[in-house]
């Protein structure tokens, strides 16, 4: 069997000017994890990312800590969905978030659970560039090709963020996704604990892919697990 493993980046650079970059603990987190997949001889055969700064800079720290010397190659499909754009069509449908203000770790999260349910409940579709089944759509191509490259013993590594895991993660456990209700929940529910260079283990065989484990973070400990 081929197996994929999803490494969501370290911690990015929240209320700075540009987030999309690591923060000390985010690059700490990386490296920590190339050691941690070294130490337990696991060295990918191709090591796949998105095209974010928070990719590339985990994927770098990874290789750092684990002392791994092959490339990475960039599939855009793995890209985070445009979170603060969420946000801002969230803010202007008349929520009750002021504008300008500065928001902590937890009162953010508080409304960008309240926006994603907006943009992932649909009738709202024109309010944002992605919709969220546009978002579903390349990510399954994304992890389809993902799937491929493991082949039959491979090992493939990805590192994306914590909104595409976790739409692969429901695709897994919700194969059909008839209920676009019950996925969305199911993607929210994944979405909202995945750890900060998190890695959750897919398996690829004869029958498919299946998920092995979820959001491993052993190799973090104290003020290292964070979630934003």
């Amino acid at each position: 069997m081929g197996v994929v493993l999803l490494v969501r980046h370290g911690q990015a650079s929240f209320g700075a000017e540009d987030y999309d970059v690591l923060s000390e603990t985010g690059w700490e987190q990386s490296r920590r994890l190339g050691r941690w997949l070294s130490e337990r001889d696991v060295r990918p055969d191709v090591i796949l990312r998105g095209d974010m700064k928070r990719h590339r800079d985990t994927v770098e720290g990874m290789q750092t800590g684990a002392a791994w010397v092959s490339s990475s190659e960039v599939d855009a499909g793995w890209n985070e969905f445009d979170h603060l754009g969420v946000v801002s069509a969230y803010s202007r449908s008349g929520a009750d978030l002021p504008q300008g203000r500065n928001l902590g770790r937890r009162e953010f999260q508080q409304v960008f659970e309240l926006a994603t349910q907006r943009w992932t409940g649909g009738g709202f579709d024109a309010d944002y560039p992605e919709t969220y089944v546009a978002f579903r759509a390349r990510v399954a191509g994304s992890v389809e090709r993902a799937n491929a490259a493991a082949g039959p013993g491979g090992t493939v590594a990805v590192v994306s963020s914590g909104g595409p895991i976790a739409a692969v993660c429901a695709m897994l456990v919700d194969p059909t996704g008839d209920d676009p209700a019950t996925f969305a929940r199911l993607w929210s529910r994944f979405n909202t604990v995945c750890v900060n260079t998190g890695v959750t283990r897919v398996v690829v065989g004869s029958t498919g892919a299946r998920m092995l484990t979820f959001n491993e973070h052993q190799h973090l400990d104290g003020d290292l697990v964070t979630y934003r």
